[in-house]
């Protein structure tokens, strides 16, 4: 992939499905940012995950969409597995609106690559959709999402439902192996 068609899905907004959006960062400019959010509340979201470690837009969405929650769970893009603690965090804070189809969750990590994708996958996995379903819809709506912690995502949704995954992550790993795109940036990005 050029580095004009991944600047192109950076900050797109994109629709794993009705009510859960998976994009990039609000820009670092103030004008930019505040477009990007008005797009968001067009959109209809009701709830924000940002799950960046390095930063956060808690007091810049405080300021200007009060009336969108805010949840901020950081964590690191090491490329490695991801703890129980942070897909905890977050599917608690969500609660009930995981299943209310009267919210819209947008979940974003810095370049909407890694960390956001994988956590937008563990909220449809606690919504009821099939590993392959799901990844699938990431894929489809965001082709630069390499949803690369979903084998975390995966372990943690049976350890919560005392399940067996070695189903599930032989499907993950299938669906890794099979990937059609390179999803990898030629230069040195971080997601």
């Amino acid at each position: 992939m050029h580095i004009d068609e991944w600047d192109e899905w950076h900050r797109k907004i994109c629709h794993a499905h009705p009510t859960l959006i998976v994009t990039g960062e609000l820009d670092r400019s103030e004008p930019a940012a505040l477009r990007q959010l008005e797009e968001w509340r067009t959109a209809g979201v009701t709830t924000i995950v940002d799950v960046r470690l390095e930063a956060d837009d808690i007091d810049f969405v405080a300021q200007h969409a009060p009336e969108i929650r805010y949840i901020w769970a950081g964590v690191h893009d090491h490329g490695g597995e991801q703890p129980d603690e942070w897909f905890d965090q977050v599917i608690a804070a969500l609660g009930d609106t995981i299943h209310d189809p009267n919210e819209t969750i947008l979940v974003h990590c810095q370049m909407g690559v890694n960390r956001g994708p994988s956590m937008a996958f563990r909220i449809m996995l606690a919504q009821g959709w099939k590993v392959r379903t799901a990844l699938r819809a990431i894929r489809d709506a965001r082709p630069i999402a390499a949803v690369l912690y979903a084998d975390s995502a995966v372990r943690h949704h049976h350890t919560i439902n005392g399940s067996d995954p070695t189903h599930d992550l032989q499907i993950v790993t299938a669906w890794f192996y099979d990937l059609d795109t390179d999803t990898t940036p030629t230069f040195a990005q971080p997601d």
